[in-house]
């Protein structure tokens, strides 16, 4: 495995050409940008979302639809991250909750399979994150437990281009805080989705995640955990330095 003061010289060395060019679509407030920053010492980061994001984190924002801007941009960049809206991947299109939506004509886009294929078209190494229950490729699994935050956020990533090992899932030390099923429980975690039964706040969301440049509640709650793409980014260099390095 190539060790991090071999990944730190090959980085330094590429960075004399240009930076790393990392593209974080679907970007939302930039919990991936923030921690790919971190990860990467030389790179710039470019987010893409459908929705204006004015406290984006990133080097560069494009507003407008993600999977177009893959198509037609993708290849210009060295690595790209893909976080397709989850409201058509998960628990909202199935069971009882399906059955719920489809009575009120609320309709969600499944993303997972187009963002791969344009993906796939640029020919650049690339993740795509999800939930549980999603259409993503179960490669890789992260909890907040693995980086000592106080979410769980289970989420799955899908690796194109590139491996790299599963890490360690530590056991979780309790429970959610909240009300479930009508009981108040209380534990070391809090819940960053929705509002009342004893959900997270804007500020104990901000510390949970370790998101501290935003206090919008919505996108707090969306927002990715940047350690999870700290250490994703770690793993891609680890990955990626004996082909960065010919490349330098």
């Amino acid at each position: 495995m190539t060790q991090p003061t071999d990944i730190g010289r090959v980085l330094a060395a590429f960075s004399l050409i240009r930076p790393l060019r990392v593209l974080d679509a679907f970007c939302c407030i930039g919990g991936a940008t923030k921690g790919y920053r971190r990860a990467i010492p030389y790179c710039h980061v470019t987010g893409v979302d459908i929705q204006a994001q004015p406290d984006y984190c990133g080097d560069a924002f494009h507003q407008g639809d993600a999977i177009e801007y893959i198509r037609t941009h993708g290849h210009e960049y060295d690595f790209i991250h893909a976080s397709p809206p989850c409201q058509g991947e998960g628990a909202p299109t199935k069971g009882t909750n399906a059955a719920r939506n489809k009575a009120i004509g609320r309709t969600y886009p499944r993303l997972i399979v187009p963002t791969r294929a344009a993906l796939e078209s640029t020919g650049r190494p690339y993740v795509i994150e999800n939930v549980p229950g999603s259409q993503v490729r179960k490669d890789i699994r992260l909890c907040g437990e693995q980086f000592g935050l106080a979410v769980l956020m289970h989420r799955y990533f899908e690796l194109g281009g590139w491996t790299t090992m599963q890490p360690a899932h530590p056991r979780h030390r309790g429970y959610v805080r909240g009300c479930r099923h009508g009981e108040w429980r209380d534990g070391p975690y809090v819940a960053a989705y929705g509002k009342g039964g004893g959900k997270a706040t804007v500020a104990e969301i901000r510390a949970a995640k370790r998101i501290d440049w935003s206090t919008d509640h919505l996108r707090l709650r969306e927002a990715l955990p940047p350690a999870y793409t700290e250490w994703m980014g770690r793993a891609f260099l680890t990955s990626a330095a004996p082909a960065l390095e010919v490349t330098a």
